[in-house]
């Protein structure tokens, strides 16, 4: 069958020649492709080094004068919210269609992509397109391509190279001679050192941690990350929960270590209005972690003396409406924490 316009969602971290495959195949059953580049406006990691941006310059790039015919836009990750992703999807997909001169009522539209496991959960969000299916392409995956794009053997490199389109294979090397890269290689070294001390645990670990959301006279307290992973990204005061203590106890200490707020323990414990806990299976890179946040609120009033501590470079309070604009600042998932306790912006 033959389509108006075919759909294609991915993060492409980076594009690879499997992703290539899928775009070509698309492109031979349509007249215009629609590419979704997810996470835009992430915050850099190991698992997210490269901006929605760069990931169309490389996509471009690999494929040549056939991108003339695709048009391609940056879709933010909504954790917690599926419906939010799924309507941002909707409106791009919608907009593109109207834009080309029709309606999607007389528009054949079809979502292209591969069942590989449960995170293949989107290709069935959108009922009203017409799934294609296409088979696995052999290669590298993306999670692979990273491991190897950080590691410090340098004929690791050869397998990046054999699994990329040429122009995205010179995009990376550029990339590794920049200061982003250095950093987010010394992530990587830390995370793999972090896996490999609890390598011999009998059971995979979960680790339980805590945040505080404190809002204050329409501020919020963010701690900025003196120590990997995410240096320098800002983040909500929080960490891991010890053995003797309650999950508010744990908040509550990582707060006032964090921050040094000067503010009695009985009036935070009083002013608690909300919990909920955040469980998104990768919303750590050090392994599965799940944290349990506390929200504290303070209509009005000064804002109480913080100042940075423990593994915080720096605390600070933030207005609402500047934290709602830092999702390419904020540490993990704690914009997605933020969204849920003070709304999207």
């Amino acid at each position: 069958m033959h389509y108006d316009f075919i759909a294609f969602i991915g993060r492409f971290e980076p594009f690879h020649n499997g992703h290539l495959s899928v775009v070509r195949r698309a492109l031979q059953n349509c007249d215009r492709l629609i590419v979704l580049i997810g996470s835009a406006q992430s915050a850099r990691s190991t698992r997210n080094p490269f901006s929605s941006a760069e990931r169309e310059v490389m996509l471009r790039a690999a494929l040549g004068n056939d991108a003339d015919r695709v048009v391609t836009r940056h879709i933010p990750d909504h954790l917690y919210n599926e419906g939010a992703w799924q309507s941002d999807v909707q409106r791009n997909v919608s907009e593109v269609v109207i834009a080309a001169g029709k309606t999607l009522s007389d528009s054949s539209i079809g979502l292209i992509g591969h069942e590989k496991d449960d995170s293949s959960w989107y290709l069935h969000a959108f009922p009203q397109w017409n799934l294609i299916d296409v088979p696995f392409a052999s290669g590298l995956s993306a999670t692979e391509l990273r491991e190897h794009l950080f590691s410090e053997d340098n004929g690791a490199l050869r397998l990046v190279e054999a699994n990329v389109p040429k122009p995205v294979f010179e995009t990376l090397l550029a990339f590794r001679k920049t200061k982003t890269f250095a950093q987010l290689a010394e992530e990587y070294r830390h995370i793999s050192a972090y896996k490999t001390a609890w390598a011999a645990a009998p059971y995979p670990p979960t680790f339980t941690t805590v945040d505080a959301v404190i809002v204050h006279s329409g501020h919020v307290l963010l701690v900025k990350r003196g120590a990997q992973p995410g240096k320098g990204l800002w983040a909500l005061p929080g960490g891991f929960v010890n053995q003797q203590e309650t999950l508010l106890t744990a908040a509550l200490r990582e707060l006032k270590e964090e921050t040094r707020i000067k503010l009695p323990l009985p009036v935070l414990r009083g002013s608690l209005k909300g919990q909920r806990v955040f469980d998104e299976p990768d919303r750590s890179q050090r392994g599965r972690t799940i944290t349990h946040a506390f929200y504290f609120e303070f209509p009005s009033g000064d804002l109480p003396q913080v100042r940075g501590a423990d593994d915080a470079a720096r605390a600070r309070w933030v207005s609402l409406s500047e934290a709602r604009q830092m999702r390419e600042l904020l540490f993990e998932d704690h914009y997605f924490i933020l969204e849920h306790f003070i709304g999207a912006s």
